[in-house]
């Protein structure tokens, strides 16, 4: 009786393990004899296939800087970056501004006391105007 009963869960067991990994696995290179297996969870079919994606950077493509919506027309690094705004390329690649310092048109300011960028890039105090802790006239 206790034999019988181990088998009736053992055959359960083995029911269970067996349908979950049919739905959670799918087998690709269907022509090969190795095949491997890929899980799907949290993954679409798509994205679960080799080479699916090819990664384009700008350093074999430079072209990818220039397409809609890229964060910069430079490449530095691998990645498009705008060297007239980026902190860690301000001017050129590699040249980064120090912690208080923003990057303003590819120079490294201190937008809490410069004139011509006081507070933001761009905000110029009026004549006879002081930038103090990025504002303007603050006395």
């Amino acid at each position: 009786m206790k034999s019988l009963m181990i088998f009736f869960v053992l055959m359960a067991l083995f029911i269970t393990l067996s349908a979950t990994t049919s739905n959670n696995e799918q087998f690709l290179n269907e022509d090969d004899e190795t095949q491997e297996a890929i899980s799907l969870r949290g993954t679409s079919r798509f994205l679960a296939q080799k080479n699916a994606r090819v990664v384009m950077t700008c350093d074999k493509y430079p072209r990818v800087c220039r397409a809609k919506g890229s964060p910069g027309r430079d490449c530095c690094k691998k990645k498009c970056v705008n060297v007239l705004t980026d902190r860690l390329n301000c001017g050129k690649c590699g040249k980064k501004c120090k912690y208080s310092e923003i990057c303003c048109k590819g120079e490294c300011v201190n937008p809490w006391s410069n004139k011509k960028h006081c507070g933001s890039c761009g905000n110029k105090c009026k004549k006879g105007n002081a930038c103090v802790y990025g504002m303007c006239s603050y006395a």
